[in-house]
Formats: structure tokens, C-alpha cells, sequence
């Protein structure tokens, strides 16, 4: 199968991203770039190199690193150990092969869908006996269309249960046809706001909303969960996602789920030499029990049966 694309994670034994338990493939791209975006290596479409100082030998024990680079981008640091300097840097990706400790490592990395599908499929049993399968998920996976529609067209020719997180901003075109071949959709919807949206995200949310109308119109039978990540400083009041769930109530069919805001992709930040935007905000936990009770009293009829207005651990798409 000659179809191939860059996959940065594959996560088994998730039980938050879609029915039953499922193997998670993340693929890399994504056209948002969300200020609390929890995989920052989603964003760029390309393998990108890594650096996690504290697996460093130091330069007294290892210079295999340095000796490969060919860009002069690696030198002496702090404490004696390696420091990249980002603005010389080819990512050529030399020094990760070199590097015995995988300090330097990378995020990323080109699978065909023969390869990715025998990895999901590794877990058939629980799939069955959960009415789990495989979720697309990123980043985007409509920012690597071809691929990702490869994936789910085999994946269904194996009877794998198929489920994709899309942020909604892509082409129309591409999200009908992954559509044809999802068993359910996991839609973003962050904000009804459309000028925060584009000042948060990168992109206003017009093309988001066509496209979820456009999708509960042309497969009114497909299983639609929109799912909002709970932001501090963004949507974290009752009014902000009363918008949501009074515009999703024009919609049939329709299940929503909050996912609580987390830190635990700031190391990420770090080890791609990056500042983590969020800083030290936190979710203030007396508005989240606000915004649950108003879910489970005022829309009780559009909670997700599995997690009653919870929220998931982790989310992956659209720089959730």
C-alpha cells in the first residue's frame, strides 16, 4: 500500500476518544494553533527534532551529537550539557541517530497505512469486546487528507470500528468524505465567539460551524459528539458554553462533552525550544462545578452517556 503519512503518536487503551476502548493515532499538521495546545508537536506537518536536557551525557562524556551536526547548530551549554541554537538548526535530524541517550530525539515519523493499521490491529480483541476501534486524531488528520482517508477506507475494509477528532477547520469536501467512512465524528467546538476564537486559535470559526451544519445535513445517522475544551481566560464561564449548547440544540442528534483544561504537554514546550503560552494559568475550579451543574440541570439530554458531564484526561485535536 503505497499510501504513507507523519504519525507522532499512537496511543493504545484510550477509553476518551469515542466509544469502547480504541488505539489513537495522531497525526501530525494542524491549521490552529491554540494558545493551550497540549501537543505543540502537532502543529507543524514534518518530523521536528527534540531535546530533553535531562537525558544529556554532558559534552565530558558525549560528543557524538557534535560531530554529526553539520550546521554548527549544536555547542556547549549550561551544567556542560548540549544547547540548541533553534535559528541555526536544519532539523536535518543527524544527531538523533547519533545520540545514545535520546535526549536528542524526534517527533514524527513517516508510516505507511499497512504499518499504522498493524499496530491498531494488535488490540482486535479489545475492540470487540468493547465496541471499541481506531480514532483518527493530531493535530488534524483532515491536514493530511490523502492519508487519513487511505487509513479509514482499509480500516473499514478490516471491519474496524472508525472514529475521527477534527477541529472542523478544513475542507468541506475532504470531512464529507472521511464522514462516508466513520462509525463517529468527534467535533471541536471552542468558542460561538468569533473574534476570540481567531485571537486564541489562529482562525476565526465560520468555516467550523459550516461544516458541522453541513455534516449533521448530509449524514443525519452518524453519531456526533462536539466536545469543548475548558479554557481559563477563554470559555470558562456558563455563558460562554450556554452559546455552544443552545447552538448545538439546533442540530439533531447531537452529543456534547467539556474536557477539562491540563498542563501535561508544557514539558513539550520545552524539549521543541518553545515558550508555553499559557504560562501559569489554571482552571478555576469553582467555575468548572458552575459550568457541570448547569450541564447536567439545563442539558442533561446532550451529555455523553459514558462520562456525565466529565471530562477527559487528555485531548489531541485542534490543539486542544
Amino acid at each position: 500500500m503505497a499510501e504513507s503519512g507523519v504519525v507522532f503518536n499512537i496511543q493504545k487503551y484510550s477509553v476518551h476518544d469515542g466509544p469502547g476502548i480504541r488505539t489513537v493515532v495522531f497525526l501530525k499538521g494542524c491549521p490552529l494553533h491554540c494558545l493551550w495546545c497540549s501537543n505543540p508537536e502537532s502543529q507543524k506537518p514534518g518530523p521536528q527534532l527534540i531535546y530533553n536536557r535531562n537525558k544529556c551525557l554532558g559534552i565530558e562524556n558525549c560528543v557524538r551529537c557534535l560531530e554529526v551536526c553539520t550546521a554548527g547548530a549544536l555547542k556547549a551549554g549550561p551544567e556542560n550539557r548540549v544547547a540548541i541554537d533553534r535559528d541555526v538548526c536544519t532539523e536535518c535530524l543527524l544527531c538523533t541517530s547519533a545520540c545514545p541517550s535520546r535526549a536528542l530525539n524526534v517527533y514524527g515519523e513517516v508510516l505507511s497505512v499497512e504499518q499504522v493499521l498493524a499496530r491498531v490491529e494488535e488490540d482486535g480483541a479489545f475492540y470487540t469486546r468493547s465496541g471499541g476501534g481506531l480514532t483518527l486524531s493530531g493535530g488534524e488528520p483532515m491536514h493530511q487528507p490523502q492519508f487519513a482517508l487511505a487509513l479509514l477506507r482499509e480500516a473499514r475494509r478490516r471491519r474496524l470500528n472508525t472514529a475521527m477528532e477534527t477541529c472542523g477547520f478544513c475542507r468541506g469536501e475532504d470531512l464529507r468524505e472521511a464522514c462516508g467512512l466513520l462509525d463517529t465524528l468527534l467535533y471541536d467546538l471552542k468558542s460561538m465567539d468569533s473574534e476570540k476564537h481567531r485571537e486564541n486559535t489562529g482562525v476565526s470559526n465560520e468555516l467550523i460551524l459550516e461544516n458541522l451544519h453541513r455534516v449533521r445535513e448530509d449524514f443525519p445517522d452518524l453519531p456526533i459528539w462536539v466536545r469543548t475544551p475548558l479554557i481559563p481566560g477563554f470559555n470558562d464561564t456558563v455563558e460562554e458554553i450556554r452559546a455552544i449548547v443552545e447552538h448545538i440544540r439546533t442540530l439533531p442528534g447531537i452529543r456534547y462533552e467539556l474536557l477539562d483544561y491540563h498542563r501535561m504537554g508544557k514539558p513539550k514546550y520545552e524539549y521543541l525550544g518553545l515558550e508555553f503560552p499559557m504560562g501559569d494559568r489554571m482552571l478555576d475550579e469553582e467555575k468548572a462545578r458552575a459550568i457541570r451543574r448547569f450541564l447536567k440541570t439545563e442539558a442533561p439530554e446532550l451529555l455523553t452517556p459514558e462520562r456525565p458531564a466529565a471530562a477527559a484526561e487528555s485531548f489531541g485535536t485542534g490543539g486542544r
